[in-house]
């Protein structure tokens, strides 16, 4: 890696060449100005990590030199070099954006310790701005996967919800990305630079939910034995993602409604309420409708929640997103392994795309790692899929039945369950008739129409009935 390099701007060649000196001493290399006009025009040419300027130069001085290098690179760190009797002068350019000030004589291990400093400083910042435009880029609306109509149509109201500060509740099957969809509503609105914290309601058991929630004070109870800011406190500003909220103990319902209701907080051992500024996305796999209509959730809570709801459809009514996912899963499994970026060939995809994904993208991200780790050569092996989707079975109810890769005939399916009803009733077609929770008279015209078994007939009393 490059040493850092260090910009030099004073009037003073001896003060120069001695600071040129003990850079190069220290493992930085340094590049030297006599005036403002020669800096900016070393600082155009080359990649300077940091700059060490006197304020006291002929030409364009040192608070001058500041503020265009603070205007080309707001993130290079300046530090100003001045006389003891100007010091005033010193503190304006830190308020002008200066990161520190040095005084003539300059202390060798003062020095070293400042620059160190303001280099680990910028290394910080550039990392958090990268860091930050990274999330946003993830999380960008167009990046999300939605070639489907139903997807694309959920993709557009979240992107319409990004931009208001309403309440969002967003619904759909596990698996299904709800909680991507809620950080991209997050990470392109207004809260986007504050934090967005997430709270499973179901992973966190009851006892501890509530101060996790909301916090408390040092002695609010046995074992309480120091501050603990809660989620909404940490979320001040930005977003608090309450995943799986259909878990939330209805006790803590009320909390939760008050918080919607009048951005306060109850901290546990504080008797005055705090007032909070959190926007609220709530998830559930549950259908809260049906919850409030049994008693088991607020229906206060409920209308709060659901001023803008998002239903995430599940994958198998977007199949058509399963080979963009695949895609997706493959290129990010590969680099995480560090291997070469494995070819899914149309007889992998066309079984991915058979499968009924109970477990949807997390699922479907699974089997995409369980390939990419199994497959021996540049492209996915048919055989490293799970036996689930290279030999599907039918579920009927609580029944199983195996569907060969070739297909089935569904005459010839029907026909052997109807033979297989006979045979466990002993040819009792009564029995074998509720046995399918169907009527004998249907049962008859079944067997006639496959042929099994000996046809009494149908009496006169057993009326009938279209099969």
């Amino acid at each position: 890696m490059p040493a850092p390099l260090i910009l030099i701007a004073d009037d003073d060649a001896s003060f120069r060449r001695v600071l040129q000196y003990q850079l190069r001493q220290a493992g930085y290399e340094a590049l030297e100005a006599e005036d403002g006009k020669r800096a900016l025009e070393l600082f155009s040419r080359h990649r300077c990590h940091a700059v060490l300027t006197d304020l006291d130069m002929p030409g364009i001085p040192g608070q001058e030199l500041l503020l265009e290098i603070r205007r080309r690179s707001p993130d290079t760190p300046v530090i100003v070099i001045t006389a003891y009797g100007t010091i005033d002068s010193a503190v304006e350019a830190i308020k002008a954006g200066a990161f520190h000030y040095l005084t003539k004589p300059l202390n060798r291990d003062a020095l070293l310790h400042t620059l160190g400093q303001a280099l680990a400083f910028a290394g910080l910042v550039a990392e958090n701005r990268n860091l930050r435009e990274a999330v946003t880029t993830a999380f960008r609306f167009d990046g999300l996967i939605g070639g489907s109509k139903a997807m694309r149509r959920v993709i557009e109201q979240a992107g319409r919800l990004a931009s208001v500060d309403t309440t969002v509740l967003v619904t759909g099957e596990s698996g299904t990305g709800k909680e991507i969809l809620s950080k991209a509503i997050h990470y392109n609105g207004p809260r986007a630079g504050r934090p967005f914290v997430i709270v499973n309601c179901g992973a966190i058991p009851e006892a501890l939910l509530e101060s996790e929630l909301f916090g408390y004070r040092k002695g609010a109870f046995t074992g309480a034995a120091a501050d603990r800011t809660g989620k909404f406190e940490a979320a001040d500003g930005g977003t608090v993602f309450l995943d799986e909220i259909g878990d939330l103990p209805p006790q803590l319902q009320a909390k939760i409604l008050r918080v919607v209701q009048e951005n306060e907080i109850d901290v546990i051992g504080e008797a005055i309420p705090r007032k909070v500024d959190v926007r609220i996305i709530a998830a559930t796999h549950r259908d809260l409708r049906q919850m409030v209509a049994d008693g088991g959730f607020r229906q206060d809570l409920f209308y709060r929640l659901n001023v803008a709801p998002l239903v995430v459809p599940p994958l198998r009514e977007r199949r058509g997103d399963i080979p963009l996912f695949v895609r997706l899963f493959a290129e990010r499994i590969c680099g995480r392994y560090n291997r070469p970026l494995i070819r899914i060939g149309s007889a992998v995809l066309h079984k991915l795309e058979a499968h009924p994904w109970p477990g949807n993208v997390r699922e479907l991200e699974n089997v995409v790692e369980r390939l990419v780790v199994l497959s021996r050569g540049e492209e996915a092996d048919l055989e490293c899929l799970p036996g689930e989707i290279l030999e599907p079975r039918l579920t009927v109810g609580r029944a199983s039945i195996s569907l060969p890769p070739e297909g089935v005939s569904l005459e010839e399916l029907e026909k052997d369950v109807i033979a297989e009803a006979l045979e466990r009733t002993g040819g009792n077609q009564t029995r074998a008739a509720e046995f399918l929770h169907i009527s004998r008279n249907v049962l008859v015209y079944r067997m006639q129409k496959y042929g099994l078994g000996p046809n009494r007939g149908l009496s006169e009393n057993d009326g009938a009935e279209d099969p």
